[in-house]
């Protein structure tokens, strides 16, 4: 017997595209084991896409957690590596029984929202067309504690802005190697958050004063190393510590400041651990 998300698959295979909110989602075409669905949405600038790493083995009605591989490059670039390729290489997909995903975005994705320009709504876009399509269209654990992110640099920081933001919709963020302690929009995010002002709705020191609260007794944030961004690594964890927010950290240094430079496999595992 076929399950749900098979017979959407076979659907999408027969040339048909799903809506999500608003937007054109294509067909599923499949590159090398990854699924690849084309999007086309309001909320971005040009045509982007939604890549899925599904465990092969699957048995009917499972749910899995899904690990959102955030990237840090516009579109398809690759300087730093690609995550998705890295976790494929691990096998983490089946050794850990994950669903990974990786969304493309259309500029430098620092995971924010443009105060003016609908075209540049990267948190919306994150939010209101990739999860719930994920959640939609293949067997996650939709809810919070199936919703996991793992990032570097950029996308690092996104990983802590978007569970600080939205605890309810995020269960545990993992990054490395992030410029996590900003004070004002640097490499290349000024043009996609805009203004000061708006900065200030997503710097991380400040949601980690807006929730600490409420992240004291659960590790959801880890900080696992660095290569570049020593100083901005330390920095946050002595301020986690101050507001006394529970977290897992590594002070442990990686000679790259890439997707490949030995972090993905424990960060994923610390993600994945009940």
């Amino acid at each position: 017997m076929r399950t749900p998300w098979i017979a959407i698959l076979m659907l999408l295979s027969l040339g048909g595209a799903v809506r999500a909110d608003g937007p054109t989602i294509g067909e599923a075409t499949k590159d090398d084991g990854i699924l690849n669905h084309e999007v086309e949405s309001e909320f971005q600038k040009g045509r982007t896409a939604i890549k899925v790493l599904l465990p092969d083995r699957r048995h009917e009605k499972q749910r899995f957690p899904v690990v959102y591989v955030l990237p840090v490059e516009a579109g398809t670039e690759s300087r730093f590596g690609n995550g998705l390729r890295e976790i494929q290489k691990l096998d983490l997909h089946n050794k850990l029984g994950v669903i990974f995903v990786l969304p493309t975005f259309a500029q430098l994705p620092w995971y924010v929202d443009h105060p003016t320009d609908k075209a540049i709504r990267q948190e919306t876009y994150f939010l209101k067309v990739v999860v719930p399509f994920v959640d939609k269209t293949y067997p996650a654990l939709a809810e919070a504690k199936g919703r996991l992110l793992l990032g570097f640099s950029k996308s690092g920081w996104g990983a802590f802005s978007l569970l600080l933001r939205h605890a309810d919709v995020f269960g545990k963020a993992a990054a490395w190697d992030a410029p996590m302690n900003m004070e004002r929009p640097q490499f290349g995010m000024a043009d996609i958050v805009g203004t000061q002002e708006n900065f200030e709705k997503y710097r991380i020191v400040k949601l980690l004063e807006q929730r600490a609260e409420d992240l004291r007794k659960e590790k959801r944030l880890a900080l696992v190393g660095y290569a570049n961004f020593q100083e901005h690594h330390r920095a946050l964890h002595e301020k986690m510590e101050q507001l006394k927010i529970a977290h897992e950290y590594r002070d442990e240094k990686k000679p790259k400041h890439t997707w490949d430079a030995g972090w993905i496999d424990e960060a994923v595992k610390w993600l994945v651990a009940r």
